[in-house]
């Protein structure tokens, strides 16, 4: 049809793009057919599956990912639903191809695939090795990485750039070469109290330096964390280890003091610091202001900043005043159906919450201030 276009009978023009968009509705058509199928087969027999299988001819990434990496049905037909742009399977077999290969079990390379398919279409060569070389510098054995890389795929993706190299050059500065950064003794001590590899990990690239410590500094901070009541199992033990480690006592005695005379008691200073231990980190005066805004207010007391000690870490002028602004705007005139919870106001996404409340009720919020507005 195109070339007889090309010859000049425009007749034919409109008739072209009908077909170019009937061929595409078959396509997807055939998609969700083939993909409807495979999870239907799922739930027979093998020899149903086999047959759906063979009858595919071998086309398209749900069958690649059953036929040749022993994808269950579901989740090959689920890996495909996210890779919808992927033409040839063959970019997915090279990714997987290189964690078999690097020692990841099929429960590995399944658990990653589940919680980020996306990165079997990744660079093998930009994003995925040198991630690995990291790990290797850093004395991770292959076990190890694929237990890290399996709980948080999402670190394979990690700029090596702007986060991970300048890390890894850090210690080099303090040690004087890559073959000394491995910190093993602090890392096998940390994971001996129960903290998840992949969290460690997380921290390395974060807080490079907090491993470097003496491993009898970090033996001290794990008792201090013990007796303040932590859990080692509770996810943010790592977090208050590191936080002791960063302050002196000094510090630590200022911060207790502040949290007294803003009326909080022992037992609700203990609570706060257990939750997120972040919150010593914050300055002084912000703590103080972002207490008193919210004490300030009739149906807000102590016992919810105690409940999300989140709150104190937000921004007062950027997220908190706004979002209460326009909150009480659209309540006053009766705008919304139900009442808003304050731990919604301050935990949603700035996204969500521009969609949820701002967007809609443009017209409403015409006094508030754009600059308020825009969260």
């Amino acid at each position: 049809m195109d070339a007889v276009y090309i010859k000049g009978q425009v007749g034919l023009y409109d008739k072209f793009y009908v077909t170019v968009g009937l061929l595409a509705l078959a396509g997807i058509g055939d998609a969700l057919v083939q993909g409807g199928l495979i999870g239907v087969a799922g739930e027979l027999p093998e020899r149903y599956m086999q047959a759906i299988v063979a009858g595919s001819g071998g086309s398209g990434l749900t069958p690649f990912l059953v036929e040749k990496h022993s994808f269950s049905p579901e989740l090959a037909v689920k890996t495909a639903s996210s890779l919808t742009y992927v033409k040839d399977p063959r970019k997915c077999d090279t990714i997987i191809s290189f964690l078999k290969e690097s020692g990841f079990s099929k429960s590995h390379i399944e658990a990653v695939v589940k919680r980020k398919p996306n990165l079997l279409y990744s660079s093998l060569e930009k994003t995925i090795k040198p991630k690995f070389k990291i790990f290797q510098d850093l004395g991770f054995s292959t076990h190890d990485v694929a237990d890290i890389v399996a709980s948080d795929p999402w670190i394979l993706t990690r700029s090596v750039d702007d986060r991970i190299a300048p890390s890894i050059s850090d210690l080099k500065t303090v040690l004087g070469s890559n073959d000394d950064v491995t910190m093993m003794p602090n890392i096998e001590f940390l994971r001996n109290c129960g903290i998840c590899s992949s969290q460690i990990v997380s921290y390395v690239f974060s807080f490079p330096r907090f491993f470097l410590l003496k491993p009898e500094s970090i033996k001290q901070f794990v008792e201090r964390a013990d007796a303040l009541g932590f859990d080692r199992k509770s996810n943010m033990f790592l977090a208050a280890i590191r936080m002791l480690s960063s302050m002196s006592e000094e510090n630590w005695e200022l911060k207790l003091k502040l949290f007294r005379k803003l009326g909080f008691s022992e037992d609700d200073i203990m609570s706060t610091f257990r939750r997120t231990p972040q919150v010593f980190a914050v300055f002084e005066r912000k703590i103080k202001q972002v207490t008193d805004f919210f004490l300030n207010r009739t149906n807000v007391g102590i016992s919810f900043i105690i409940s999300h000690p989140m709150v104190l870490i937000c921004s007062l002028e950027r997220r908190l005043k706004p979002r209460l602004l326009v909150i009480e705007t659209l309540e006053s005139k009766n705008s919304l159906r139900r009442k808003v919870s304050m731990t919604t106001i301050y935990k949603m996404p700035d996204k969500k919450f521009r969609e949820k409340y701002v967007v809609p009720y443009l017209k409403e919020l015409e006094e508030v201030s754009m600059s308020i507005v825009g969260t």
